[in-house]
């Protein structure tokens, strides 16, 4: 073999060597960069598990707070206190003193047809104070006052020119009202207690008075004679009321207008008042009072 095919052989396998280790090369480097399959399905699946751990932990958030998805409002905070605008502070039934019943009223009185030889009409006053047990049902604690004029047959008897009877009176009385959710409504009453009764007779005296100018003498009734007497008695009867509404629709002033009928349980008198002439009256004081007032 020539020198020049021999070198000509050995530059051939010199070209051939270098191209296969550049392939070689070549190779090596894809393998080297190319990412594991396994590798990225498992960042993959991570990060899939991640987020469907936050949306679930959302969502099992989110319907703790509210079973229909919807996030709930947060609870207003409670005044503490009573503020300005917290209406509910000092209203009916809240404590003691709101139970508190007051009655004022006056009006005037008939004779029963057993005690009309005895008395006349006169007027009547009346005050009492007790507690709201419920909204029907009151306890009063009443003191009436009664003016009745006396007829003038039993005046004649005694000799003198007038007279007059007055009672006293301390009683407890309950007060149902029978319909007490509305504003106008019925209710009755009674009760029992001290009556104490004094009957007078008057005749005109004459009297010294002065003024800021100059005195004289004038006249006025005084008592001459009189009896009395202390008992039991009782009363029942009922009326009408209307309550008026007030700022927040829980009033309690009311105004009425009742008859009851009235017994008290006198002794039969036979006596000579003071000297007077002899006066005589059946047992038992039988009135109707008639008043009108306000309650609270």
């Amino acid at each position: 073999m020539s020198f020049a095919r021999l070198m000509f052989t050995a530059r051939r396998v010199a070209v051939l060597g270098a191209g296969a280790l550049l392939a070689a090369a070549s190779a090596s480097a894809q393998v080297a960069l190319s990412p594991s399959p396994s590798s990225g399905s498992t960042r993959e699946a991570t990060a899939y598990s991640s987020s469907n751990d936050a949306v679930i932990s959302t969502d099992e958030n989110r319907g703790a707070a509210d079973p229909g998805g919807i996030p709930a409002a947060p609870a207003p905070a409670k005044p503490e206190g009573g503020g300005q605008y917290d209406n509910t502070a000092g209203r009916a039934g809240h404590d003691w003193k709101s139970r508190l019943a007051v009655e004022v009223g006056g009006g005037f009185n008939v004779p029963g047809s057993d005690s009309s030889s005895y008395l006349n009409t006169g007027y009547n006053f009346t005050f009492g104070g007790g507690m709201h047990f419920s909204h029907g049902i009151s306890v009063l604690a009443e003191y009436q006052f009664v003016n009745d004029g006396l007829p003038s047959a039993i005046v004649a008897e005694a000799g003198a020119n007038g007279g007059n009877a007055h009672i006293w009176s301390l009683t407890l009385d309950p007060v149902i009202d029978l319909m007490p959710k509305r504003a106008t409504s019925a209710y009755v009453t009674g009760g029992g207690g001290f009556y104490r009764k004094v009957t007078n007779f008057t005749d005109p005296q004459a009297v010294q008075f002065c003024t800021y100018f100059y005195c004289g003498v004038g006249y006025q009734n005084a008592t001459v004679g009189h009896f009395s007497s202390n008992q039991g008695g009782w009363n029942v009867g009922g009326g009408l009321t209307h309550r008026f509404g007030g700022i927040y629709g829980d009033g309690k002033m009311a105004i009425f207008a009742e008859a009851r009928y009235l017994e008290i349980m006198t002794p039969a008198v036979t006596t000579s008042p003071n000297g007077l002439g002899v006066t005589s009256v059946a047992a038992d004081t039988k009135l109707i009072p008639i008043t009108f007032g306000l309650r609270f």
